[in-house]
Parts: structure tokens; C-alpha cells; sequence
């Protein structure tokens, strides 16, 4: 099982180049970053964590600048977006930025999205709360023609554009793998629809468990393979035992969090997180 970290990169936290080079020295395989656009002052939609949203959330970078500083300060270590918000971005915008990084990166861009929950937020971007997954699959495909096309077009409800051209094309073929961060059943439809790889958030072992088998028998049913369809639990402590509880289920990568601090207090939480990566090499 792969180890990853990740960090709401923000503008008094250690910088997203200095967090990721770290990251590749002691060897984990994968540095990745949420993003909000800002949090809407009137704070309606609850946080679903409970309790009173961090700081974090309204002070992060922006997404892709963060990446790309990431990618020019490392070599090999994956690059991840832990979520992007598609439904909060323009797609012929989206298709371009994450097409330049993973080209400028050598291809090591992976490409979580979310639909998100902040219902505020999303419709500050023109997005209604309650139709933001189809906002998203349309995106998501179009994103995915400008990506494989010469030439490409789409017409949908949310997004409608006729034949255009876009470069660069991702260096990763077909795209960069697209990683879907969702709870739901309907969301593990949407994972085997039209995603390469499912995000769960944190789950305890024996539930996602239950909702791997979900996950594969919605593969299964739609002749896809459960390999073609990989799980990326975010959001770990660094315990051993849940880590070979997650390894022992089949996952292939758990995301362990760092807080947005400076470098003395995030580097030593580093260096004890890689003390558990030869026991899962």
C-alpha cells in the first residue's frame, strides 16, 4: 500500500514546494492539496465534520498554483488535487490547467474531484447545490474530449461548446487518472461511470469494506475490472494497525494529514509518519 500526506497548502503554512520536495525525501509516493475558492461569510451549510470550520478552508492557495510550485521543487513524487472542485471551475479552464501541470510535472498528476458541500460556495459559481453532480459528470466529460480530441465539442445542459481546439494534451494517456471523492451509493455509480479510482473519505475499516464490495459489484455489472478501480482512503492517522487493516482490504494508497503549520512542526510529524513506510512498501 502506497502512503501519501496531505495539506491544506495555505499562506502561513510551510510552502507547497518545500511540503512536497520533504515529501519525496523520505519516500512517500504522493503530495496532495484540497481547495476552496474562499468560504461565503454567511457559514448556512454546516461543515460535515461538525463543529467550527478551520481557518484552513479560506486561506488555501490556489489549487493548481499550489501543484505546479510542487511539481518545480520535486522530481518524482506524485502530485495529487484532494479535491478539486470542478463544479466551482470553468471546464475549458480546468481541462487547460490540469493538462499544463501534469505535461510540466512529466506526468505525475492524479485528479481528484468532489462534488462539494458547501452549497453557499458552489453558487457564488453559478453552480445550484442540488444538480452539482450532473454540473460535475458533464465537466468531467468534456474536460475528457477536449483532452482525446483533435477537435472536440460538447452540448449539455451546464456546459455547451461547439468544435474548438485546446493544447497542450495531458502527458498521462488518455488523461490523468480521475479520482472520485464521494460517500453515497449513487456516488459509487458515478465512481464506475465515469471516474478511474474512488476516494471514500475517512471510513472505518469494516464499513468500507462493506462499500468495497458495493463498489466492485457495480464494476462487475458494468464489465469493468476492480483493479481499473483503485481506493485511496485520505484523511488517516498514522496508526499501524488501521494502516494494515486499510492494506489488508485491498487499498492501494493512504493519504495522511499534516496540519497547515510552519516547517518545525510539520517536518517532525514527517519524519514519524515515514517510519511507517517500509512496513508497507
Amino acid at each position: 500500500m502506497k502512503l501519501g500526506v496531505l495539506m491544506f497548502a495555505t499562506d502561513y503554512a510551510i510552502r507547497p514546494g518545500e511540503l512536497a520536495r520533504a515529501c519525496e525525501e523520505r519516500g512517500f509516493e504522493s503530495v496532495w492539496f484540497p481547495e476552496h475558492t474562499h468560504i461565503p461569510a454567511s457559514r448556512r451549510s454546516p461543515w460535515p465534520v461538525g463543529g467550527e470550520l478551520p481557518r484552513d478552508y479560506w486561506h488555501t492557495y490556489d489549487l493548481f498554483v499550489s501543484l505546479m510550485a510542487a511539481a518545480a521543487a520535486t522530481r518524482t513524487i506524485k502530485l495529487g488535487s484532494g479535491i478539486c472542485l470542478v463544479i466551482e471551475r470553468d471546464p475549458i479552464v480546468l481541462a487547460k490547467e490540469v493538462a499544463s501541470v501534469d505535461q510540466l510535472s512529466g506526468g505525475r498528476l492524479l485528479f481528484g474531484i468532489g462534488g462539494g458541500w458547501n452549497a453557499e460556495e458552489m453558487e457564488h459559481h453559478g453552480t445550484p447545490f442540488q444538480r452539482r453532480w450532473k454540473v460535475l459528470r458533464e465537466r468531467i466529460e468534456a474536460m475528457k474530449a477536449i483532452w482525446t480530441q483533435e477537435a472536440a465539442e460538447y452540448h449539455g445542459e451546464f456546459v455547451n461548446f461547439d468544435l474548438l481546439w485546446s493544447y497542450p494534451k495531458p502527458l498521462q494517456q488518455p488523461h490523468p487518472p480521475i479520482l472520485l471523492g464521494t460517500l453515497s451509493t449513487q456516488g459509487l455509480q458515478r465512481v464506475v461511470r465515469y471516474c478511474d479510482g474512488w476516494i471514500p473519505g475517512l471510513l472505518p475499516p469494516k464499513d468500507l469494506a462493506t462499500a468495497m464490495r458495493s463498489l466492485y459489484a457495480l464494476a462487475e455489472q458494468a464489465g469493468r475490472h476492480r483493479r481499473d478501480i483503485p481506493v485511496s482512503i485520505f484523511a488517516v492517522a498514522g496508526e499501524e494497525v488501521t494502516l494494515r487493516q486499510y492494506q489488508e482490504l485491498g487499498v492501494e494508497r493512504a493519504v495522511l494529514t499534516v496540519p497547515s503549520e510552519e516547517r518545525a512542526r510539520v517536518l517532525p510529524l514527517l519524519d514519524q509518519y515515514a517510519a511507517l513506510l517500509p512496513k508497507f512498501a
